[in-house]
């Protein structure tokens, strides 16, 4: 089972060996990934699709499941195989698959403003799972649009268990979730908020209590109360830090 797992992520994305023209794209590009891993809490890593490697991985602990960036970059796509549980494997492969098909279909350069995220558990350094939320870009293109590197950014996720499968368009509104029953896309209304309850997710993501909201929009904390409730129930959560994460990772504030 775990053979047939591995071979259908390891062979549905493969790219043919890019050309000399195709390879002026990157142009030293790493240094601005290095860059941007230094500034940020998350794990950074680059997935190079023509031999299914890892050509950067940045020193944050919360991907390296305990190894260092370079057993992680010397693993590549065997490094999921080995701190993956089984059954969140099986739903990598259908995560690819999909995503896949999914991008396939879309035009040309254009495929560059998609990005997808999802959450699978990885094993710690301890033996523990941890839920993470793993968010993936196109970075290269082949001349036949085929994605040739990717850049991966990891975090913890908000929520409480493995899947929740999105798909978003840079710029746009569009959004769409993976039913992984149905193995379906279904496309999404992208949540909003209002001017208010952008204000209230705000100062609480800086840490003010109710009061003290209450005081800087010159309102009574019943009312913060009601726009935390309707903040909730756009978003779909159950406390405001699912919804500051929820907020941020679908570009709503």
């Amino acid at each position: 089972m775990k053979n047939n797992t591995n071979s259908g992520l390891l062979t549905r994305n493969k790219v043919a060996p890019v050309t000399e023209q195709e390879k002026l794209q990157e142009n030293n590009y790493l240094e601005a990934v290095k860059a941007f891993a230094r500034l940020t809490y998350e794990s950074v890593y680059i997935i190079d699709y023509t031999n299914m490697s890892f050509e950067y991985v940045s020193e944050n602990p919360l991907f390296l499941s305990g190894y260092s960036p370079d057993e992680v970059m010397a693993m590549g796509y065997d490094f999921y195989f080995k701190n993956v549980p089984e059954e969140d494997l099986k739903l990598l492969t259908q995560i690819n698959e999909a995503g896949f098909d999914f991008y396939e279909k879309q035009a040309g350069d254009d495929k560059k403003q998609y990005s997808i995220t999802y959450d699978f558990h990885l094993i710690n350094s301890d033996g523990k799972r941890v839920l993470i939320n793993h968010k993936l870009t196109p970075l290269f293109l082949t001349a036949e649009q085929k994605m040739w590197k990717a850049m991966c950014v990891v975090s913890i996720s908000n929520h409480q268990n493995a899947g929740n499968v999105y798909i978003h368009k840079q710029r746009t509104d569009e959004m769409w979730q993976l039913d992984t029953t149905k193995n379906t896309w279904q496309k999404l209304q992208k949540p909003k908020l209002n001017k208010r309850e952008t204000e209230v997710l705000r100062l609480h993501a800086q840490g003010l209590t109710i009061n003290q909201i209450a005081e800087k929009l010159f309102v009574v904390p019943d009312t913060v109360k009601y726009y935390r409730r309707q903040i909730f129930e756009r978003l779909e959560v159950s406390n405001m830090t699912e919804a500051f994460s929820v907020a941020v990772s679908r570009r709503i504030i």
